[in-house]
């Protein structure tokens, strides 16, 4: 089966099994972090979709590269414990968002915040596609796209994040999500490429002792191997 690698703003409802959508929650990654994963982006040509956290001199490189649609991940936990700095409400925490990147159509919260109220402020701002239902790939679900039901919202749920994989210890062979029926949409993270997580407390260590550690190479498997297995596999597929 040859699958093609889409970006979330080429969703269609009634044709999206032939597809992989390949996410980034950017999650405010330092820009050498960013840039890692980018190279790896730039390198395999593939489509794919950044759900942007900050402003950025990388956004430019982003922003010229065809490959790559630009979203917002917007953070509103700052705003629900009383602190504003991102706006004193929704609406203004998700137009905060908005100004980085103006023509953003697809949107996944930080800790996948929803609300209807959220939905509802999604659309009125010109968001189209909502992409905060997450349900793991061993729920077993068949996933497809819908419409929200203003009619013009699209909601497009994911079955795999890097960061359950490692705490679930998900399998690591790729043709079990390849072979997945239904909408294929995988969240990565550039840290945790850059990191090759293989165990979350990795990820902790640098969150909190702000250590600059050199890129792994050699730790196996990570979410590094993952990803490049999943993306050469898929590659090889299209070329036989």
């Amino acid at each position: 089966m040859r699958l093609v690698f889409s970006k979330i703003n080429e969703i269609n409802l009634s044709d999206y099994e032939d597809k992989i959508f390949i996410t980034f929650d950017m999650e405010w990654a330092e820009d050498e972090v960013l840039d890692f994963t980018l190279n790896l982006i730039e390198s395999y040509k593939i489509s794919c979709t950044f759900l942007v956290t900050h402003k950025t001199e990388l956004l430019k490189k982003m922003e010229e590269n065809s490959l790559i649609e630009l979203g917002i991940h917007p953070n509103f936990n700052f705003l629900l414990n009383g602190d504003f700095r991102y706006g004193k409400d929704v609406k203004e925490v998700i137009s905060y968002y908005k100004k980085i990147v103006p023509n953003a159509l697809s949107v996944r919260s930080h800790c996948l915040t929803e609300s209807t109220i959220i939905l509802n402020i999604f659309h009125s701002l010109g968001l189209i596609y909502d992409l905060n239902t997450f349900i793991p790939f061993s729920s077993g679900i068949t996933l497809k796209p819908f419409d929200y039901f203003t009619g013009s919202l699209i909601k497009v749920p994911h079955f795999w994040e890097d960061d359950v994989h490692v705490l679930l210890n998900w399998p690591y062979d790729v043709e079990k999500y390849i072979n997945y029926p239904g909408l294929k949409v995988f969240d990565f993270h550039p840290v945790h490429i850059y990191l090759n997580t293989s165990n979350i407390n990795e990820y902790y260590e640098y969150k909190s002792n702000k250590k600059r550690k050199k890129i792994k190479h050699g730790r196996e498997p990570g979410i590094r191997d993952f990803f490049l297995n999943l993306v050469e596999k898929i590659l090889y597929l299209n070329e036989k």
